[in-house]
């Protein structure tokens, strides 16, 4: 068999870093469209659902495009699992939002891309490499949004997913490790007030859309259909001092079944039935939960912390986040810090860096 041991391994990497320990790996295929795409957010907890008020609100609650006005562009880079010292494994995030008066609302396009690096391809023969090729994951997406009312917004996102694991399927079937899909998102966010301190509400539902498929439909894998909701408050808004209060609570909505003995197992809900049914395997127990803080003084430095948590059953990840952020007329700066609170986690120590352009 063309076995890639090493392509195996990369796909082990990510499960584990991002869906946790063995029980909750193999959930979804493409798990990269879950990774925090930003440094800002990934400073605060890896959230965003209640604040979404940049151009990163496409991917955490495209609804929040609609209360945004102008242009801005920014990128995100970060070595990917650098607990593992692998230079070639990295992740780039590149988005725009303009707001558009023609359109009653804001266009948004966002382009992630996750390099799984070169690997060495083998054959059933024996463990001599017969050549290498690389493996990555992307996807585009197009979304928009506008305001219903004065508090309200709607946004939607279109998406086209690309994987490619491996060029080169095993000697017993026809398929390769690469799959296309589309997905969708819906988000709403709703602005109001508490106790005199700006209150916002936000909720978004990822990447609803059919199955990926690699090798035949029979084995296709579902995507990583996810509910977030989330809120940002103000607990200090002056001329000089800003600091925000946000939590983020997500779900993954994808419904497996276990195989009976001796038999095949059967094959996953589509996203549309396991949108409720993924509620009936364990519940609430597999919602994870990240809050953070963001301080701003006189809109020029940002000082950001955050926590991260989900339980054993969800994946177990545990992890304090740091941040800052510098602006300066059209010019930004973010970076973001994992610190993982147990030794030699594919996590620890990683770094986001973003920059981008608001005018």
């Amino acid at each position: 068999m063309k076995a890639m041991y090493s392509t195996i391994a990369a796909l082990l990497l990510i499960c584990i870093a991002i869906n946790g320990p063995a029980e909750a790996q193999g959930e979804s295929a493409v798990p990269f469209l879950l990774i925090s795409p930003n440094s800002r957010a990934s400073g605060m907890g890896e959230l965003g659902t209640g604040i979404a008020d940049d151009a990163a609100a496409i991917h955490w609650n495209p609804a929040g495009l609609a209360f945004q006005t102008g242009q801005e562009i920014s990128i995100t880079h970060t070595n990917w699992l650098p607990e593992f010292g692998m230079s070639d494994l990295f992740y780039d995030y590149l988005n725009y939002r303009n707001n558009l008066q023609s359109l009653n609302g804001t266009f948004a396009v966002a382009i992630t891309y996750l390099n799984l690096g070169e690997h060495t391809r083998t054959s059933s023969l024996g463990p001599e490499p017969i050549g290498t090729f690389r493996s990555y994951e992307f996807a585009v997406t197009a979304g928009y949004a506008t305001r219903v009312t004065s508090n309200l917004g709607l946004g939607i996102n279109l998406r086209v997913i690309h994987s490619a694991l491996s060029p080169i399927g095993t000697e017993q079937e026809e398929g390769t490790g690469v799959g296309t899909t589309v997905a969708g998102d819906i988000g709403v966010l709703y602005r109001t007030s508490l106790f005199n301190m700006p209150l916002s509400l936000g909720a978004n539902l990822q990447n609803l859309g059919p199955r990926i498929t690699y090798i035949d439909a029979d084995q296709a894998d579902p995507i990583p259909t996810n509910l977030r909701v989330g809120f940002g408050l103000k607990l200090l808004e002056s001329e000089a001092n800003t600091l925000t209060l946000a939590a983020d609570f997500s779900r993954i909505l994808v419904r497996r079944y276990e195989a009976p003995e001796g038999g095949e197992p059967p094959q996953p809900d589509p996203f549309y039935k396991a949108v409720f049914t993924a509620w009936g395997d364990e519940g609430l127990k597999k919602v994870i939960m990240s809050g953070g803080l963001e301080y701003w003084y006189t809109d020029l430095i940002a000082l950001r912390a955050g926590y991260f948590h989900e339980e054993k059953i969800a994946g177990g990840r545990k992890f304090l986040t740091f941040g800052a952020g510098l602006r300066y007329d059209i010019y930004g700066f973010d970076f973001s810090y994992i610190a993982t609170l147990e030794e030699n986690h594919p996590l620890s120590d990683t770094l986001r860096f973003t920059l981008l352009l608001s005018w």
